[in-house]
C-alpha cells in the first residue's frame, strides 16, 4: 500500500529563530515581513497574546499585552539553509522526499519496516536533534489525507504531532468532525459555493455524486474528492517541475523619487534574479519590469509594466541591462516609488535554445559567471557583483530587527565560551 507523509515545521520562521536562541524557547516570538511591516509567523505564546496574522508591527508593538514579545525582521538566508537542514535529514531516512513549501514536504512512507507511528516519531525528533526545528507529521493513502492528517496532528494537542489516517474508519470518523475549509484544494469561494449546496463536513463532500462534483468544481475539485476517497491522483515527485516563471520584487525601504537609485534597485533585483537562474540551470528569454507608487499613502498613483524578449541568458550583465533599460523607459519624474521589480519568464534549460546567431561570447558568459558564482559560494553572496548595483542601497528593505545569520555567514556564527 502506498503511503503519503507530510512533515510540517511548526511556526518554521520563529522556530527557526529559536533553535540558536536558547532564551526564547518559552518566549513569544514573531516574524515581520518585508520592511518589517505585518506579523507573517508567530509562536503559540505569541498567538495566546492576541496577535493575529498581517497584524501591523507599528501598532502591535504599542500593545500592553505585547510587551513580552521578541519581534524578528524576516531573515530568508537563515529560514532557507535550515529548509535545506530539515531536507536533508528526512532524504537520509525515507526513500523519497519532495519539498512542497520552504516549511513543508511530502513523504514515501511506503513499504517501511517496523510501527509506521513510531518511525513517524522517530523522524520528528531526528528534525529536532539535528535541524533543531519541531515538526508535525501526518500519513494517509494520499498526499491530500497526508496534508489534511497534518494540520489535525497541529491543530488537536491530544495527537501530540502525530496524526495516521491510513485505517479508513479513523479517516471517516474525522470526516465527520472536520469543515470542508481544512481541506487541501479547497478554497474559499469553493467552500462557500459547497456551503450553499448544504456541503458543511468533509464526510458530506465525500458522499457527493462524483459526477456533480466534477460539474460544480470542474476536474479540479472531482481530484481533491477521488483523493480524499483514498485514490491516489498526484504522485510523489521526485524531479522538481521547471519553473515557469522567476521574479524579484521589493518595496523600497523608503520612497524614492531619482531615477538613479531606482535604476541601483532594479539592477540589484536583476542580478538577483540572474543567480536564481544559474542555481537551477535555467536561462530566461522574456523579462519584464515593474514600478509603482504607494496605493495608501495619498501620493497620486502611478503603475507601470512593460516587457521585453530577450536573447536566452542567465548572465547578470545582459539582464540588468536590459532590465534598466525597460525601467527608464516607463519611470516618470515627480512621483515617489514605493516598490519596483523584475520578472523573468519563457525559462527553459541553459544551452538548449540554438544559439547560431548568438550575439554574445557564450562560453566567456558562462566563465565569467562561474567565477561570480564560485567567489561569493565561498566568501558569501554579495563579495563580487556587478557595479551598478551600488555600494550603499540606502533603498533597502528595513530591517531594523534582523537576527545574524547563523548558518550561512561564517562571521555570525554562534561563538561557544568556555570557563
Amino acid at each position: 500500500m502506498r503511503i503519503f507523509g507530510l512533515i510540517d515545521g511548526n511556526s518554521f520562521y520563529c522556530s527557526c529563530q529559536r533553535a540558536f536562541e536558547p532564551r526564547l524557547k518559552r518566549r513569544p516570538v514573531v516574524v515581520l515581513s518585508n520592511n518589517d511591516g505585518c506579523a507573517i509567523a508567530r509562536t503559540r505564546e505569541a498567538k495566546a497574546l492576541g496577535i493575529k496574522m498581517g497584524d501591523a508591527w507599528h501598532l502591535a508593538r504599542k500593545r500592553p499585552e505585547s510587551r513580552p514579545v521578541v519581534w524578528y525582521s524576516s531573515n530568508y538566508a537563515l529560514y532557507a539553509d535550515m529548509s535545506r537542514r530539515m531536507y536533508q535529514v528526512l532524504a537520509e531516512r525515507v526513500p523519497g522526499v519532495e519539498p512542497y513549501s520552504i516549511d513543508e514536504m511530502f513523504l514515501d512512507l511506503s513499504n517501511l519496516p517496523g510501527n509506521l507511528h513510531e518511525r513517524c516519531r522517530q523522524l520528528r525528533q531526528d528534525v529536532l536533534d539535528h535541524a533543531k526545528i519541531p515538526t508535525c507529521v501526518g500519513w494517509g493513502p494520499t498526499k491530500t489525507i497526508a496534508k489534511l492528517a497534518n494540520g489535525l496532528a497541529k491543530d488537536h494537542a491530544e495527537l501530540d504531532g502525530l496524526c495516521d489516517l491510513t485505517d479508513l474508519g479513523i479517516r471517516q470518523d474525522w470526516y465527520r468532525r472536520t469543515s470542508i475549509d481544512e481541506v487541501w484544494g479547497i478554497g474559499r469561494q469553493t467552500t462557500q459555493k459547497l456551503k450553499a449546496m448544504g456541503i458543511e463536513t468533509i464526510a458530506d463532500f465525500v458522499a457527493l455524486d462524483a459526477k456533480t462534483v466534477r460539474q460544480t468544481l470542474t476536474v479540479v475539485g472531482a481530484r481533491v474528492q477521488a483523493e480524499l476517497r483514498g485514490q491516489s491522483c498526484l504522485p510523489l515527485s521526485d524531479i522538481a517541475a521547471t519553473r515557469k516563471s522567476i521574479a524579484s520584487t521589493r518595496t523600497f525601504g523608503r520612497l524614492l523619487l531619482k531615477w538613479d537609485e531606482i535604476r541601483e534597485a532594479i539592477a540589484h533585483y536583476a542580478n538577483r534574479a540572474s543567480e536564481k537562474l544559474r542555481e537551477e540551470g535555467l536561462e530566461a528569454a522574456h523579462l519584464s519590469v515593474l514600478m509603482q507608487t504607494n496605493p495608501h499613502n495619498g501620493d497620486p498613483w502611478y503603475a507601470k509594466h512593460a516587457a521585453i524578449t530577450i536573447e536566452p541568458t542567465s548572465d547578470a550583465r545582459d539582464l540588468i541591462r536590459h532590465a534598466t533599460e525597460l525601467g527608464r523607459a516607463i519611470w516618470l519624474p515627480g512621483y515617489r516609488y514605493f516598490k519596483a521589480g523584475v520578472i523573468l519568464s519563457d525559462l527553459c534549460p541553459a544551452g538548449s535554445q540554438g544559439l547560431m546567431f548568438a550575439s554574445r561570447d557564450t562560453l566567456q558568459s558562462a566563465t565569467v559567471m562561474a567565477v561570480l558564482d564560485a567567489v561569493n559560494a565561498r566568501f558569501g553572496n554579495g563579495t563580487l557583483r556587478p557595479g551598478s548595483i551600488g555600494l550603499k542601497r540606502t533603498w533597502s528593505p528595513r530591517q531594523s530587527l534582523l537576527s545574524s545569520r547563523f548558518t550561512t555567514r561564517l562571521e555570525e556564527i554562534v561563538e561557544a565560551r568556555s570557563w
